[in-house]
């Protein structure tokens, strides 16, 4: 197995992904749309969520098809990306068929990135347009680190950012994860710069530092995020994504296994002060054939994605003015 052609979620055929972000602010949003509308669930591990339109992508639910995810900073505020979204694909006559109407399916979800140094005073909420922006800059190639969701970004000690990777496996099949990492844990080693993440690297993609080899699992470094307990100043938000054909039931399955890249990049991951949640995301290209252990391989691979993508994330952070954080590249 190896990565895809650009180690980015859009490996996955007929993905596409814009960003768009105000640098004043901090802040910036993500989304991940595909060339037909796809199968998606999720899964919320987190204790301290922030979604809009998660209920309908439970299997038991009538909606099969999305229309485009929306991943976004700004806390509440945020969830209004997705309506700048969901407006501009009405326009483009997409979205859910209700008789002569067209309603878009647009699940969302958003980080806090409200204490990170920019400036919050806004007249007027930002984030619809953010969306509509972010919606219209779609494309197969986007940057990662330091813009979209990821613009405002923080970890425990480092800034945090958007990442992506992905991995190519046989008979055509593509699994690939989009991530914003913003979480109260490390994605670091503590007083290092070896990344959890470390053992699932592939071609030095976050900086071929290897794995730490003194590591004490319950030391508790100092974390810059404690004042922000209260506001729930936290979150780590993604998608997994794969060409295989999934139904609703599986999606949730592939975004549930998934979470253990999560785990395994970011410690302590899914504390009571994280919503952490990850969608599963199919555009059904190849059937197959509900063979659960191709599943079962699936869900690993998104994991191992994930982890990398998470990795990806705060490896390619950039510093702004006003950082509260400084990069993993000027640790």
């Amino acid at each position: 197995m190896k990565p895809g052609k650009h180690n980015l979620i859009t490996d996955v055929p007929g993905l596409q992904v814009g960003n768009a972000q105000d640098n004043q602010i901090k802040t910036g949003v993500t989304v991940l749309t595909a060339d037909q509308s796809f199968v998606a669930s999720v899964d919320v591990m987190g204790g301290a969520p922030g979604t809009r339109e998660t209920d309908a992508l439970m299997p038991h639910n009538l909606v099969n098809d999305v229309d485009a995810i929306v991943l976004s900073g700004g806390s509440a505020f945020g969830l209004d990306a997705a309506s700048g979204v969901t407006d501009a694909l009405s326009e483009q006559g997409l979205g859910f068929s209700v008789g002569p109407v067209n309603v878009p399916i647009v699940p969302a979800a958003i980080v806090f990135d409200l204490i990170n140094g920019g400036d919050k005073h806004w007249l007027a909420n930002p984030y619809n347009n953010l969306g509509r922006a972010a919606l219209a800059a779609k494309d197969s190639q986007f940057h990662l680190g330091t813009a979209g969701a990821g613009t405002g970004a923080t970890t425990a000690n480092l800034k945090g950012g958007l990442g992506s990777a992905s991995m190519q496996l046989a008979d055509g099949l593509v699994v690939g994860a989009l991530v914003v990492v913003n979480p109260h844990g490390s994605a670091v080693v503590p007083g290092s710069k070896h990344f959890w993440a470390a053992p699932f690297e592939v071609n030095n993609e976050f900086g071929g530092v290897g794995i730490a080899t003194d590591i004490d699992p319950l030391y508790q470094p100092k974390n810059e995020k404690l004042m922000a307990y209260d506001a729930k100043a936290n979150t780590t938000i993604g998608v997994v994504a794969t060409n295989a054909r999934l139904d609703k039931a599986q999606a949730k399955r592939f975004s549930v296994a998934a979470h253990d890249g999560m785990a395994r990049a970011l410690v302590p991951s899914h504390t009571p002060f994280d919503g952490d949640l990850i969608f599963g995301v199919s555009t059904r290209e190849i059937d197959i054939n509900d063979n659960p252990v191709t599943q079962m391989l699936l869900g690993h691979v998104a994991s191992l994605c994930m982890a990398r993508a998470i990795a990806r994330g705060v490896y390619e952070a950039s510093a702004a003015d006003n950082d509260t954080l400084p990069c993993w590249s000027s640790k």
